[in-house]
Protein backbone atom coordinates (compact mmCIF):
# COMPACT_ATOMS: atom_id res chain seq x y z
CA UNK A 1 0.00 0.00 0.00
CA UNK A 2 2.99 2.06 0.47
CA UNK A 3 5.61 2.64 -2.11
CA UNK A 4 9.21 3.03 -1.84
CA UNK A 5 9.55 6.57 -1.21
CA UNK A 6 7.55 6.37 2.34
CA UNK A 7 4.25 8.16 1.39
CA UNK A 8 1.07 7.07 0.43
CA UNK A 9 0.63 5.44 -2.84
CA UNK A 10 -0.99 6.17 -6.07
CA UNK A 11 -3.62 3.62 -5.86
CA UNK A 12 -4.20 3.71 -2.17
CA UNK A 13 -4.59 7.68 -2.65
CA UNK A 14 -6.83 6.89 -5.80
CA UNK A 15 -9.15 4.00 -3.23
CA UNK A 16 -9.32 6.94 -0.62
CA UNK A 17 -10.85 9.54 -3.07
CA UNK A 18 -13.15 7.13 -5.08
CA UNK A 19 -14.59 5.70 -2.06
CA UNK A 20 -17.39 8.34 -0.32
CA UNK A 21 -17.25 5.58 2.60
CA UNK A 22 -13.78 6.52 3.85
CA UNK A 23 -13.99 10.51 3.92
CA UNK A 24 -17.85 11.19 3.51
CA UNK A 25 -17.01 13.36 0.19
CA UNK A 26 -17.52 12.72 -3.31
CA UNK A 27 -14.73 12.59 -5.55
CA UNK A 28 -15.96 15.87 -7.39
CA UNK A 29 -16.08 17.62 -3.79
CA UNK A 30 -12.69 16.38 -3.47
CA UNK A 31 -11.17 17.73 -6.01
CA UNK A 32 -13.02 21.39 -5.28
CA UNK A 33 -11.36 21.48 -1.74
CA UNK A 34 -8.04 20.64 -3.14
CA UNK A 35 -8.28 23.34 -6.16
CA UNK A 36 -9.77 25.66 -3.37
CA UNK A 37 -7.29 25.40 -0.61
CA UNK A 38 -4.37 24.12 -2.15
CA UNK A 39 -2.58 27.60 -3.62
CA UNK A 40 -4.18 28.83 -0.23
CA UNK A 41 -2.24 26.41 2.51
CA UNK A 42 0.89 26.87 -0.07
CA UNK A 43 0.64 30.94 0.24
CA UNK A 44 0.55 30.64 4.06
CA UNK A 45 3.46 28.25 3.99
CA UNK A 46 5.63 30.39 2.08
CA UNK A 47 4.46 33.42 4.10
CA UNK A 48 5.74 31.36 7.65
CA UNK A 49 9.06 30.38 6.42
CA UNK A 50 9.35 34.32 5.35
CA UNK A 51 8.21 35.72 8.38
CA UNK A 52 11.64 34.36 10.12
CA UNK A 53 15.24 34.89 10.20
CA UNK A 54 16.51 32.34 7.75
CA UNK A 55 20.20 31.02 6.46
CA UNK A 56 18.97 29.44 3.24
CA UNK A 57 16.36 30.85 0.80
CA UNK A 58 12.79 29.88 1.10
CA UNK A 59 12.15 26.90 -1.01
CA UNK A 60 16.26 25.18 -0.03
CA UNK A 61 16.33 22.01 1.71
CA UNK A 62 14.33 19.30 2.11
CA UNK A 63 10.80 18.61 0.68
CA UNK A 64 7.60 17.83 2.20
CA UNK A 65 7.08 13.83 2.42
CA UNK A 66 3.48 14.53 2.32
CA UNK A 67 2.18 16.82 -0.10
CA UNK A 68 -0.97 18.82 0.40
CA UNK A 69 -3.44 16.31 -1.49
CA UNK A 70 -2.39 13.93 1.16
CA UNK A 71 -2.43 16.49 3.97
CA UNK A 72 -6.31 17.25 3.18
CA UNK A 73 -7.19 13.16 2.69
CA UNK A 74 -5.80 12.70 6.19
CA UNK A 75 -7.54 15.67 7.49
CA UNK A 76 -10.89 14.32 6.03
CA UNK A 77 -10.30 10.91 7.53
CA UNK A 78 -9.68 11.76 11.01
CA UNK A 79 -12.64 14.00 11.23
CA UNK A 80 -14.67 11.53 9.58
CA UNK A 81 -13.79 8.71 11.99
CA UNK A 82 -11.88 9.77 14.41
CA UNK A 83 -8.58 7.83 13.37
CA UNK A 84 -5.95 8.28 15.46
CA UNK A 85 -2.84 10.51 14.22
CA UNK A 86 -0.85 6.97 14.98
CA UNK A 87 -2.74 5.08 12.68
CA UNK A 88 -2.90 8.02 10.27
CA UNK A 89 0.90 8.23 10.64
CA UNK A 90 1.25 4.43 9.65
CA UNK A 91 -0.49 4.32 7.10
CA UNK A 92 0.64 8.06 5.00
CA UNK A 93 4.09 6.20 6.05
CA UNK A 94 5.70 9.20 7.69
CA UNK A 95 5.91 10.07 11.43
CA UNK A 96 3.53 11.17 13.69
CA UNK A 97 4.06 14.77 14.30
CA UNK A 98 3.75 15.25 10.75
CA UNK A 99 0.20 14.29 10.49
CA UNK A 100 -0.77 16.42 13.67
CA UNK A 101 1.18 18.90 12.21
CA UNK A 102 -0.43 18.48 8.44
CA UNK A 103 -4.15 18.61 10.50
CA UNK A 104 -3.74 21.53 12.36
CA UNK A 105 -2.84 23.25 8.57
CA UNK A 106 -5.83 21.93 7.28
CA UNK A 107 -8.56 22.10 9.90
CA UNK A 108 -8.59 25.82 10.05
CA UNK A 109 -8.65 26.20 6.44
CA UNK A 110 -12.00 24.17 6.56
CA UNK A 111 -13.18 25.92 9.19
CA UNK A 112 -12.77 29.26 7.35
CA UNK A 113 -14.56 28.47 4.10
CA UNK A 114 -18.21 28.82 5.47
CA UNK A 115 -21.30 27.01 4.49
CA UNK A 116 -22.12 26.12 1.06
CA UNK A 117 -25.43 27.00 -0.36
CA UNK A 118 -24.92 27.06 -4.26
CA UNK A 119 -21.84 26.81 -6.13
CA UNK A 120 -19.47 29.12 -5.05
CA UNK A 121 -22.05 31.01 -2.73
CA UNK A 122 -20.39 30.32 0.80
CA UNK A 123 -22.32 31.97 4.13
CA UNK A 124 -19.68 32.55 6.60
CA UNK A 125 -21.43 34.53 9.54
CA UNK A 126 -24.82 34.55 11.34
CA UNK A 127 -25.18 38.71 9.73
CA UNK A 128 -24.71 36.94 6.13
CA UNK A 129 -27.22 34.05 6.95
CA UNK A 130 -29.84 36.87 7.85
CA UNK A 131 -29.44 38.39 4.83
CA UNK A 132 -29.68 35.26 2.47
CA UNK A 133 -32.92 34.22 4.44
CA UNK A 134 -34.38 37.54 4.01
CA UNK A 135 -33.83 37.69 0.51
CA UNK A 136 -34.94 34.18 -0.29
CA UNK A 137 -37.99 34.32 1.98
CA UNK A 138 -37.32 30.62 3.72
CA UNK A 139 -37.68 30.33 7.10
CA UNK A 140 -34.90 29.40 9.39
CA UNK A 141 -34.39 27.08 12.35
CA UNK A 142 -31.62 27.06 15.13
CA UNK A 143 -31.20 24.75 18.10
CA UNK A 144 -28.26 23.74 20.11
CA UNK A 145 -26.04 20.81 20.08
CA UNK A 146 -23.66 19.47 22.61
CA UNK A 147 -20.12 17.71 22.11
CA UNK A 148 -18.14 15.62 24.52
CA UNK A 149 -15.19 16.52 25.40
CA UNK A 150 -12.02 15.57 27.81
CA UNK A 151 -12.59 16.87 31.69
CA UNK A 152 -10.27 19.80 32.48
CA UNK A 153 -7.78 18.76 35.03
CA UNK A 154 -8.22 19.43 38.61
CA UNK A 155 -7.27 22.65 39.97
CA UNK A 156 -7.85 24.42 36.93
CA UNK A 157 -9.64 27.52 36.57
CA UNK A 158 -13.61 27.99 35.47
CA UNK A 159 -13.17 23.75 35.55
CA UNK A 160 -17.26 23.73 36.26
CA UNK A 161 -18.15 25.37 33.41
CA UNK A 162 -17.94 22.65 30.88
CA UNK A 163 -20.35 20.86 32.94
CA UNK A 164 -23.60 20.28 30.82
CA UNK A 165 -26.92 20.86 32.73
CA UNK A 166 -28.78 19.03 31.17
CA UNK A 167 -26.57 15.89 30.13
CA UNK A 168 -24.43 16.31 34.03
CA UNK A 169 -20.74 15.88 31.52
CA UNK A 170 -18.36 18.01 30.39
CA UNK A 171 -19.10 19.42 27.19
CA UNK A 172 -18.89 22.00 24.91
CA UNK A 173 -22.07 23.66 22.98
CA UNK A 174 -22.73 25.03 19.19
CA UNK A 175 -25.57 26.97 17.73
CA UNK A 176 -26.76 25.15 14.88
CA UNK A 177 -28.92 27.09 11.98
CA UNK A 178 -30.54 25.85 9.09
CA UNK A 179 -33.10 26.44 6.51
CA UNK A 180 -36.54 25.13 6.45
CA UNK A 181 -34.87 22.16 4.30
CA UNK A 182 -32.97 21.13 6.92
CA UNK A 183 -29.17 22.48 5.09
CA UNK A 184 -26.79 23.58 7.03
CA UNK A 185 -26.65 27.19 6.79
CA UNK A 186 -24.14 28.31 9.90
CA UNK A 187 -22.44 26.67 12.95
CA UNK A 188 -21.31 29.22 15.51
CA UNK A 189 -17.99 28.73 17.71
CA UNK A 190 -18.11 26.62 20.62
CA UNK A 191 -18.75 28.01 23.97
CA UNK A 192 -18.88 25.87 27.61
CA UNK A 193 -22.19 23.62 27.63
CA UNK A 194 -23.06 25.48 31.19
CA UNK A 195 -23.80 28.39 29.12
CA UNK A 196 -27.58 28.40 28.31
CA UNK A 197 -29.08 28.35 24.66
CA UNK A 198 -30.80 31.60 24.81
CA UNK A 199 -27.87 32.84 26.54
CA UNK A 200 -25.39 31.49 23.94
CA UNK A 201 -27.73 33.17 20.96
CA UNK A 202 -27.65 36.63 22.42
CA UNK A 203 -23.70 36.48 22.95
CA UNK A 204 -24.35 35.61 18.92
CA UNK A 205 -25.24 39.12 18.57
CA UNK A 206 -29.04 36.71 16.97
CA UNK A 207 -31.21 39.87 18.73
CA UNK A 208 -29.20 42.38 17.15
CA UNK A 209 -29.12 41.09 13.69
CA UNK A 210 -33.22 40.30 13.47
CA UNK A 211 -34.00 43.63 15.33
CA UNK A 212 -31.38 45.63 12.63
CA UNK A 213 -32.09 42.81 9.65
CA UNK A 214 -34.65 41.84 7.30
CA UNK A 215 -37.80 40.38 8.61
CA UNK A 216 -37.20 36.24 8.65
CA UNK A 217 -39.31 33.50 10.71
CA UNK A 218 -37.24 31.84 12.79
CA UNK A 219 -37.89 28.41 14.83
CA UNK A 220 -36.77 27.32 17.99
CA UNK A 221 -37.35 25.28 20.72
CA UNK A 222 -38.49 26.04 24.24
CA UNK A 223 -34.31 26.68 25.46
CA UNK A 224 -34.86 30.08 23.11
CA UNK A 225 -38.58 30.97 24.57
CA UNK A 226 -37.65 35.21 25.54
CA UNK A 227 -36.66 35.85 22.14
CA UNK A 228 -39.21 36.26 20.89
CA UNK A 229 -40.23 39.80 22.36
CA UNK A 230 -36.85 40.84 21.87
CA UNK A 231 -36.86 40.47 18.17
CA UNK A 232 -40.36 41.58 17.50
CA UNK A 233 -42.01 38.11 17.15
CA UNK A 234 -39.23 36.86 14.58
CA UNK A 235 -38.37 33.51 16.65
CA UNK A 236 -40.97 31.52 17.41
CA UNK A 237 -40.85 29.33 20.25
CA UNK A 238 -43.09 26.55 21.46
CA UNK A 239 -46.50 28.58 23.13
CA UNK A 240 -46.22 28.71 27.15
CA UNK A 241 -48.42 27.10 28.79
CA UNK A 242 -51.68 29.01 30.64
CA UNK A 243 -52.44 26.72 33.24
CA UNK A 244 -49.71 24.94 35.52
CA UNK A 245 -52.65 23.01 37.40
CA UNK A 246 -55.94 21.65 36.51
CA UNK A 247 -55.96 22.65 33.28
CA UNK A 248 -59.00 22.32 31.15
CA UNK A 249 -59.09 19.24 28.61
CA UNK A 250 -60.24 21.53 26.10
CA UNK A 251 -56.70 23.13 26.70
CA UNK A 252 -54.45 20.18 26.96
CA UNK A 253 -55.60 19.12 23.54
CA UNK A 254 -55.23 22.73 21.77
CA UNK A 255 -51.80 23.22 23.68
CA UNK A 256 -50.53 19.28 22.70
CA UNK A 257 -52.10 20.08 19.22
CA UNK A 258 -49.83 23.26 18.96
CA UNK A 259 -47.00 21.99 20.29
CA UNK A 260 -46.81 19.22 17.89
CA UNK A 261 -47.10 21.30 15.10
CA UNK A 262 -44.39 23.63 15.66
CA UNK A 263 -42.30 20.58 16.83
CA UNK A 264 -43.01 18.89 12.95
CA UNK A 265 -41.93 22.09 11.90
CA UNK A 266 -38.20 22.58 13.51
CA UNK A 267 -37.96 18.76 13.15
CA UNK A 268 -35.45 19.47 10.15
CA UNK A 269 -32.65 21.03 12.27
CA UNK A 270 -32.77 17.95 14.50
CA UNK A 271 -32.30 16.11 11.06
CA UNK A 272 -29.28 18.63 10.34
CA UNK A 273 -27.55 18.04 13.92
CA UNK A 274 -27.51 14.19 12.91
CA UNK A 275 -25.70 14.42 9.99
CA UNK A 276 -23.09 16.36 11.76
CA UNK A 277 -22.72 13.67 14.77
CA UNK A 278 -22.38 11.34 12.47
CA UNK A 279 -18.63 12.40 11.88
CA UNK A 280 -16.89 10.32 14.39
CA UNK A 281 -14.73 13.92 15.48
CA UNK A 282 -18.09 15.39 16.59
CA UNK A 283 -19.32 12.24 18.75
CA UNK A 284 -16.88 13.14 20.91
CA UNK A 285 -14.11 14.97 20.62
CA UNK A 286 -11.08 13.60 22.35
CA UNK A 287 -8.77 16.43 21.06
CA UNK A 288 -7.45 19.96 22.43
CA UNK A 289 -10.68 21.59 23.43
CA UNK A 290 -9.27 24.82 21.52
CA UNK A 291 -9.86 23.01 18.43
CA UNK A 292 -13.40 21.86 18.84
CA UNK A 293 -14.45 25.52 17.31
CA UNK A 294 -12.94 24.78 14.40
CA UNK A 295 -13.42 20.98 14.33
CA UNK A 296 -16.98 21.88 14.06
CA UNK A 297 -17.06 24.43 11.51
CA UNK A 298 -14.86 22.16 9.51
CA UNK A 299 -17.29 19.23 9.33
CA UNK A 300 -19.92 21.96 9.08
CA UNK A 301 -18.35 23.14 5.62
CA UNK A 302 -17.90 19.59 4.38
CA UNK A 303 -21.13 18.81 5.27
CA UNK A 304 -23.12 21.74 3.57
CA UNK A 305 -20.47 21.31 0.48
CA UNK A 306 -21.56 18.07 -0.11
CA UNK A 307 -25.32 18.53 0.31
CA UNK A 308 -25.06 21.02 -2.32
CA UNK A 309 -23.38 18.90 -4.66
CA UNK A 310 -26.05 16.64 -4.47
CA UNK A 311 -29.00 18.47 -4.94
CA UNK A 312 -26.80 20.76 -8.30
CA UNK A 313 -27.75 18.91 -11.19
CA UNK A 314 -24.18 17.28 -12.93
Amino acid sequence: MVDHGGVVGTVTRAAIVSSRRITGLSADVIAELVADLGPLWHERHQAKLASRPRQRGVGAGAKHRLVFVDRLLATLVHLRHGVTHDVLACWFGVDRSTITRAIGEVRPLLAGRGCTISPGVRLRTLGEVIDHLGASGQTGIIDGTEIRVRRPAAGRKDRDRFISGKNKQNAVKSMIFTDGDGRLLFCSPTTPASCADITHARELGLVRLLADGPAVEILADAGYQGLGAQTGGRVVTPPHRKFKKNAPDWYEEMHERQRKAHSSRRIRVEHGIAHLKNWRALARHLGRREHTSDTVQAVAGLLSHQQTADLSPR
